[in-house]
């Protein structure tokens, strides 16, 4: 539903973006990860037919078109990052005006009040709204076409914890709809809830692309088993070690970077030992590590 095409973008003599290649098929939700500067926003500009590339192609919907073309815009809706609309007119009055623009039928913007939270403040004038209120409307502006297709750049900024919970269980919902969904977002717990799989942009260049699996894999890889040894685990630390060579003491405890497949070995090495385990437990490697590391390796 969504193809990156080789595509480049230069400003003048500043290469935002350098070369994507990405396809994001119908039903998933892919997010675009990356630090500032790295081409995510011109990307997704790129997708909504706003800038033409300087190089390659982007195509959206099925059959393909270039993003550029009017047929293409149809098929999608897109949130940029800063969204502002009239301060003197209502929630309700902006909603009305872009469902008159999208021809989208009446019905649609009680829909999407309900979606945004706001049926409580539809008729206050916008400059009454506060950054998360103003944020809460742009993603029901977005969401008045029902399109195939949603482009969201950081959708979540500024939302309060009943914005976060309705625009999840909107991307679920248009997700099981088969709706495709791409977007940026700085916050990884997004990425971890949302995203079938990331592709990760560094200087304008894909750096990983990865799916959720292979993301719960390599985090499961990276974590950490914390056992709590009766008496101490000084004497069984060469041990382990054997197994996990980055294992520590730290006080009673055993602390043992390891990947999820070595986890019972080492227990039963704590054991062989003569080690009564009293408790245990498992921290699983962090998104924002493994998202370091991917950045690092290009940086």
């Amino acid at each position: 539903m969504i193809v990156f095409r080789g595509f480049g973008k230069d400003f003048g003599g500043h290469c935002a973006v350098a070369s994507l290649s990405l396809e994001v098929g119908r039903g998933e939700a892919v997010a675009l990860l990356g630090p500032n500067g790295s081409g995510k926003t011109t990307s997704l500009k790129a997708a909504a037919g706003l800038i033409r590339p300087t190089r390659g192609e982007v195509l959206l919907g099925d059959p393909p078109r270039a993003a550029v073309e009017p047929a293409a815009r149809r098929v999608l809706s897109f949130l940029p990052q800063r969204v502002s609309f009239p301060d003197a007119l209502t929630g309700r009055e902006t909603l009305e005006f872009y469902r008159a623009l999208h021809g989208s039928p009446r019905g649609r913007v009680d829909e999407v009040l309900r979606f945004a939270a706001l049926n409580g403040s539809g008729g206050r004038p916008v400059a009454t709204y506060s950054g998360g209120m103003v944020q809460r409307l742009g993603l029901a502006v977005a969401m008045l076409p029902d399109s195939p297709i949603l482009l969201l750049d950081e959708p979540t900024a500024s939302l309060d914890p009943d914005g976060l919970c309705a625009f999840y269980g909107l991307v679920s919902r248009h997700r099981d709809e088969g709706k495709t969904i791409l977007f940026t977002s700085h916050q990884l717990g997004d990425v971890e809830r949302l995203a079938d799989r990331i592709a990760v942009l560094v200087e304008g260049r894909l750096v990983a692309a990865l799916t959720a699996r292979e993301m719960a894999d390599r985090l499961a890889d990276r974590g950490v088993l914390r056992v709590r040894v009766t008496g101490g685990g000084t004497s069984l630390l060469p041990g382990v070690q054997a197994l996990a060579p980055r294992a520590r003491c730290s006080g009673d405890e055993l602390v043992v970077p390891c990947p999820a497949g070595a986890r019972p070995a080492v227990l039963d090495r704590i054991r062989a030992g003569g080690g009564e385990i009293a408790s245990l437990s498992i921290e699983e490697g962090r998104l924002d590590a493994l998202y370091r590391d991917l950045v690092g390796r290009k940086a």
